[in-house]
């Protein structure tokens, strides 16, 4: 049976996908590289270190190529970002767990737990990894890990990452790129 939908309720949707549609123009412009190019690195960076899958390789590497003369500029931001994201999933991790404890009244124990608690803070040098990486900063919280030890190990292994991959990345795409007219 076909769902009938009255000329109110068609327009309705009409106006509110142009809403939506010209809202995330808005937004791409704001966002646009070559205009506002280090923060939009920080919050795409940011943002790729929650638990949101978003990747920042390629706004790195695009500002990157748009502006050779920022390589240590956009490192630097493009970590930091990264590293805040990945902070504000260790405080997700470690609210997660006061609330389960609160509400459970007993603590979980898991292999990767038990294996993450014998690494310590310096597991946290592996949270630049794809897929594991962000969950494991949340679970760094989870098992309360010292917040500070964890941030500084984050941020060496989301260093060495980005220059890592980006210097890869100029090299096989060598060349330097025009933003578009």
């Amino acid at each position: 049976m076909r769902r009938q939908y009255s000329r109110g309720a068609f327009a309705g949707l009409t106006i509110m996908r142009g809403f939506m549609e010209d809202w995330l123009q808005s937004l791409l412009v704001l966002l646009a590289l070559p205009k506002y190019g280090l923060l939009t690195v920080f919050i795409v960076c940011l943002v790729s270190a929650t638990l949101l899958p978003v990747g920042s390789e390629f706004a790195v590497i695009g500002l990157v190529k748009l502006n050779p003369d920022l390589f240590w500029p956009t490192m630097v931001v493009a970590t930091v970002g990264n590293t805040i994201g990945g902070a504000i999933s260790w405080w997700m991790g470690y609210g997660a767990e006061v609330v389960y404890e609160h509400v459970k009244h007993q603590r979980v124990e898991l292999r990767a737990l038990g294996w993450l608690r014998r690494f310590g803070a310096a597991a946290c040098l592996l949270s630049w990894l794809p897929v594991v990486g962000d969950p494991l900063c949340a679970v760094a919280g989870w098992l309360r890990l010292p917040f500070w030890p964890c941030v500084g190990y984050m941020a060496i292994g989301k260093f060495v990452r980005y220059v890592v991959m980006t210097a890869a990345l100029i090299w096989v795409f060598p060349g330097q790129w025009t933003p578009a007219p």
